[in-house]
Order: C-alpha cells, then sequence, then structure tokens
C-alpha cells in the first residue's frame, strides 16, 4: 500500500529554536511547530497583510497554521494587527488567496522539476523510473484512480497529492496529467513540502 506524504502541522513564532530548525507559533492558537506546517504573513505597504508563501518577503513574519479556519479566524479576530503591534489590514478572501497561492507555489515547483529534467509523467515512464529505482517522490492527481495509482508499484515510494490532473498538467503544457516521478534531490523535497501543505490546506477547507 502507498505511503501518503504528510507533514505535522505547525504554528507560527519566529526562531524557536529546535532540533529540527526553527519553530513557529500560531497567532490564532498559539500552537508551535515545524514551518511547513504554516504560512508566513508580512505587513506590506499601505499596511496590507500579505501571505510569504515562499517564507523570503522582508519584514516581521506572523505565522498562522496552514489551514483556512485558522487563517479565516486570523481575519476575523483582528489577529495580524495584534501580533504586528500596529495597522495591518487582512483582507476577508485572504482564506481563499492563501489557498491559490499554495497551488500556484506547487505548481510552479513541479514545473521547475519538469524543466530541470527531474521529473518523468505518464503511465509508462512513471512505472519505469519506479522500476528502476529513480523515483524518491510519486505526485498523484487528488482526483485521479487510486487502482492505476497502485499498479505502478513502488509501494516504499512517498506520495505527494494537492494538485488536481488539471493543475498538475498546467505543469507539464498539457490538458492535464495524472502522475508524475521525481528523482532523487533538492526539488523532490521541496515539492513533497510544498504538496503536503497544499493538501492539508483543501482538506480543512469547507469551501472547497
Amino acid at each position: 500500500m502507498t505511503e501518503a506524504l504528510a507533514l505535522e502541522p505547525a504554528p507560527p513564532a519566529d526562531d524557536l529554536p529546535d532540533t529540527d530548525g526553527p519553530l513557529r507559533r500560531c497567532i490564532v492558537s498559539g500552537r508551535t511547530g515545524a514551518r511547513g506546517a504554516f504560512v508566513r504573513f508580512v505587513v506590506g505597504p499601505g499596511d496590507e497583510v500579505v501571505p510569504d508563501i515562499a517564507g523570503k518577503l522582508p519584514g516581521r513574519g506572523l505565522w498562522v497554521a496552514a489551514d483556512p479556519a485558522s487563517v479565516r479566524q486570523a481575519v476575523q479576530k483582528n489577529a495580524f494587527a495584534k501580533a504586528a503591534r500596529g495597522p495591518a489590514k487582512a483582507a476577508a478572501d485572504l482564506p481563499e488567496r492563501v489557498g491559490h497561492l499554495l497551488a500556484r507555489r506547487a505548481i510552479e515547483t513541479l514545473s521547475l522539476c519538469r524543466r530541470a529534467g527531474q521529473a518523468a509523467q505518464g503511465f509508462a515512464k512513471v512505472k519505469e523510473k519506479i522500476e528502476k529505482g529513480r523515483c524518491a517522490l510519486l505526485v498523484a492527481a487528488s482526483d485521479g484512480s487510486h487502482a492505476e495509482r497502485a499498479r505502478l508499484g513502488g509501494a516504499e515510494i512517498p506520495v505527494a497529492t494537492g494538485l488536481t490532473a488539471n493543475e498538475m498538467g498546467e505543469a507539464f503544457g498539457r490538458d492535464h496529467a495524472v502522475h508524475a516521478a521525481i528523482a532523487p534531490g533538492a526539488l523532490a523535497q521541496r515539492l513533497g513540502e510544498d504538496l503536503a501543505r497544499l493538501a492539508g490546506y483543501r482538506a480543512n477547507d469547507c469551501n472547497e
């Protein structure tokens, strides 16, 4: 049976030391954990709250657990302004914007894997990569066939979902794609993290 890739939920707090790296603390719940389970926000020009999906924008990071309910509560409870100790205007559609941006990042990372020659798409090519031990991560469309995925083999290979077949297809310049084999390396790790966060966000979105 394939093993789904998952990351443990984490909240926001800047630079709390941990053996596995800095922890983050959620400004809504106060929970702490690894940064992969959180979304970073900063207060940008005009005091607007800006999602920083890549975690690289300048400014103090305001971290929220990566689920729509937490982001929604942060907006409704004015948690961004309280955490920033200053003006911070959060748009009502911020939860939806975050979901869109998480998907865009995952698509772009998958596309980067393809351009780097580290992603194979299509049943036959994916199966070949798995059989030859050249697949570190199997990406499967969230609306794809579980039976077809099982026929690929590679039960020990981590499986990452989150993107739909149409979204995966965008990364490969096609109408749709159902499976992709990602070669070992830093890009596979980054893609796995992006997809785990996206899958968790979408799974907890009651509006999806």
